[in-house]
């Protein structure tokens, strides 16, 4: 490959409405140019590293039994309103009519249509398990795309459905493809982990994420240093409190006339912060009046709470209500001696607590000393808070946070989609057996995005080896000067390439500041410069885009260095 005879256009600008390091290295390096909100044009350079993800991709699943089909991107309104899903997956998803005025919609998943697909051609327990991958783009219609390609409207997904007589074969299938999902991260050259996961609005009975590591991730992870244990702080759980304590206070009230928050209360009273408990009052689908207690140090997880039983679409109590049920105002709430008869849901941490500091429900006082069993009932335990760095995992360890990048998630959805599309086979009996599925995703583009904000510097991206568009380019200086250079260039390309490696030769005509700036912005592993010095010395100047300086290689050993 000739840079002259390709098109590469990167920019020293960084662009106003750029926020993450991705996003504004992607813009500079011309890997992408944005056409409308949340849509972006690949150049030759990005559809280059693009490519490259999707070939590792999709060698690992054909390595694993998967079986690559292409389902279309817009799809009937009628396979969507069998699952129920047309009106409940929300603003996200993009509806179109035709000329007909047949209702449609861009697909932002494919349960439906794959479903719809095993439905038609799987007949027999003897076809099974199967599994259907595709990759092929997708579209959500985000309220705010931002972060480039990271968040954007339309994205390349590999998406895989498994589909199974049994539980067990469902289960063996997901530890497979749990396997492979491993092995093509690593082959990417990514520091990534895998967490135990929420299922969100896909479903399941079990899921899994796969988070590239970096400081701008969205996400929060929660890792235990006593084992392999990871988790999204969506579903991270600490290890059980100790047993609660006897009481050893009398309740009583305290004034607290301005301090709502109870950072501001153990400070007036001048106590821990984890002494006390904050109330939080929610209101259920059903109208139920319901506090959510968590200690003053903690923070509610609003997954957690959604998942007790009855609160599946909760929402805030407003102000009126707080006032019916609890007679008080918002900062002053507690669980003792509610207006009329409430619901209480107390975190295990706080129903380990003893002599605790809650609101008193009057305006501008607290309590202290409360004790569940002599000053209010015995609550409803649950885990419903965030697990934070420095507690204590259940096997034994310390939890730490991280943050990552979700760019996989692997789920066993069982039979969700297969009863409501009635996808059906005959056993070994000859009876109709409703089929067990899986779903597997990996976001192709959003990779490429998680690699640059994992790996670079001041001076542009660091593409981990099996990402980069060129493993070598090969830079020549002065070849006007010199015929030699230009031919010395042109040989050390062929023997490059004869040796495997995907190389390049920067042939533009750049002056060297100029040039370098570009290979390094680009992210290009290696650079091998030949110039009229190093051929009179029999040498080229190498420098891996990793390392502070350069070496003075000889042609044997500057190949052995790369190809070895």
């Amino acid at each position: 490959m000739r840079l002259s005879q390709f098109h590469l256009h990167t920019t020293k600008e960084t662009p106003a409405d750029a926020e993450l390091t991705s996003h504004k290295l992607m813009l500079r390096a011309g890997m992408i140019r944005k056409l409308a909100s949340g849509l972006y044009t690949w150049s030759p350079l990005g559809l280059r590293v693009l490519r490259k993800v999707e070939t590792i991709v999709r060698e690992e699943m054909n390595r694993a039994g998967a079986v690559e089909l292409l389902l279309p991107t817009i799809q009937p309104k009628e396979l969507w309103e069998e699952t129920g899903r047309w009106q409940k997956f929300g603003g996200q998803l993009l509806k179109i009519r035709d000329r007909k005025e047949q209702e449609y919609c861009y697909s932002p998943t494919a349960e439906e249509a794959i479903t719809d697909f095993a439905r038609q051609e799987l007949s027999s327990y003897k076809q099974l398990p199967v599994n259907f991958y595709q990759i092929q783009t997708k579209f959500r219609d985000e309220i705010r795309p931002r972060f480039g390609v990271m968040r954007a409207r339309e994205f390349l997904m590999k998406d895989a459905y498994s589909f199974h007589l049994t539980d067990e074969s469902l289960v063996a299938e997901y530890e497979n493809m749990k396997a492979a999902y491993t092995r093509i991260f690593t082959r990417l050259g990514l520091e990534f982990r895998a967490v135990q996961a929420d299922s969100g609005a896909i479903g399941g009975d079990a899921s899994q994420e796969f988070h590239v590591l970096a400081a701008s991730g969205e996400d929060a992870l929660a890792f235990s240093t006593g084992s392999d244990y990871a988790a999204n702080v969506e579903t991270a759980v600490a290890a059980d409190p100790a047993q609660r304590p006897a009481a050893a206070e009398e309740m009583r009230k305290v004034d607290t006339p301005t301090q709502k928050t109870c950072e501001d209360v153990a400070a007036l009273m001048g106590i821990a912060l984890l002494r006390t408990v904050k109330s939080i009052a929610v209101v259920t689908s059903e109208g139920d009046f319901v506090l959510a207690l968590v200690r003053g140090d903690h923070e509610v997880n609003e997954i957690k709470l959604a998942k007790v039983e009855g609160l599946l679409d909760y929402r805030m109590a407003n102000e009126a209500e707080i006032a019916d049920y609890l007679g008080s105002e918002p900062g002053f709430l507690g669980p003792v001696n509610p207006r009329k008869p409430i619901r209480v849901i107390a975190d295990r941490d706080v129903a380990a607590m003893a002599d605790f500091v809650v609101g008193a429900n009057e305006k501008g006082f607290h309590l202290a000393g409360v004790n569940f069993g002599r000053d209010l009932p015995e609550p409803e335990v649950a885990d419903i808070r965030n697990v934070v760095a420095g507690d204590r995992a259940r096997d034994g360890g310390e939890l730490r946070l991280a943050r990552g990048i979700e760019v996989g998630h692997v789920f066993q959805l069982g039979r969700k989609y297969a009863e409501a599309l009635k996808a059906t086979v005959l056993d070994e009996n000859g009876k109709a057996t409703v089929v067990s599925m899986g779903c597997y995703g990996i976001g192709v583009s959003r990779i490429v995005a998680a690699a640059i904000e994992q790996n670079h510097d001041e001076a542009g991206i660091i593409w981990p080896q099996a990402m980069a568009p060129w493993q070598v380019v090969v830079c020549m200086i002065n070849p006007k000067k010199d015929p030699a250079i230009t031919a010395a260039a042109e040989s050390l390309l062929a023997d490059l390439q004869a040796a495997g490696l995907d190389a390049a030769l920067d042939d533009r005509g750049l002056r060297p500041g100029a040039m370098f700036a570009d290979i390094e912005l680009i992210g290009i592993p290696h650079r091998v410069v030949v110039s009229e010095r190093g051929l009179a010395a029999g040498t080229f100047e190498y420098r891996a885009r990793s390392a502070a300086e350069a070496e003075t290689l000889d042609h044997a050993t500057l190949l052995q260095r790369l190809a070895g």
